[in-house]
């Protein structure tokens, strides 16, 4: 939650858990290379929009994720999510930063770093994604910022390796 904002329903701290939730899910699918788990998080009528600026529809993303996944290398997400809020009772935005690790290493390469944005909406009890945002992170002229990103997950990378 963001700070001054004020507290969160009951129903809206379940929403955010429960998006919370997905995103990592989301996340831990890329990371199994599971183009068909990763897929089912979305809900068919949303979008995603890639590091590379790929716009891939909801419905597409399993389709647009299996030869990425059969024919590179992926590199593993280390994440850390700054912001949960509930934007109505059934949409939720969920913000966070990222790095990769390439396969075979154990540090991030901060050439990967992005932020994304996560927007799900509640169906009938099911959190889906609406749209999957993912964003380089250069940090244009500002190095201190990229070096902020980069420390920040590596520390998240430590303390989940220990």
């Amino acid at each position: 939650m963001l700070k001054g904002m004020p507290e969160s329903t009951e129903h809206g701290k379940s929403s955010e858990s429960a998006v919370s939730a997905l995103y990592e899910e989301l996340l831990a699918a890329w990371n199994r290379r599971d183009a068909r788990g990763y897929a089912a998080l979305f809900d068919p009528a949303g979008a995603m929009v890639g590091f590379d600026g790929s716009q891939v529809p909801g419905s597409e993303v399993a389709d647009h994720l299996t030869p990425i996944f059969a024919d590179h290398p992926t590199a593993a997400y280390v994440w850390k999510v700054r912001e949960v809020c509930s934007l109505t009772d059934e949409v939720v935005l969920l913000r966070a930063i990222v790095g990769m690790v390439p396969p075979g290493r154990t540090e991030l390469n901060p050439a990967a770093n992005a932020v994304q944005s996560l927007v799900a909406q509640n169906h009938a009890g099911t959190w889906r994604i609406v749209l999957f945002h993912n964003t380089p992170a250069q940090y244009h002229g500002r190095p201190d910022l990229a070096e902020q990103h980069t420390d920040e997950l590596t520390r998240v990378l430590r303390d989940s390796s220990g």
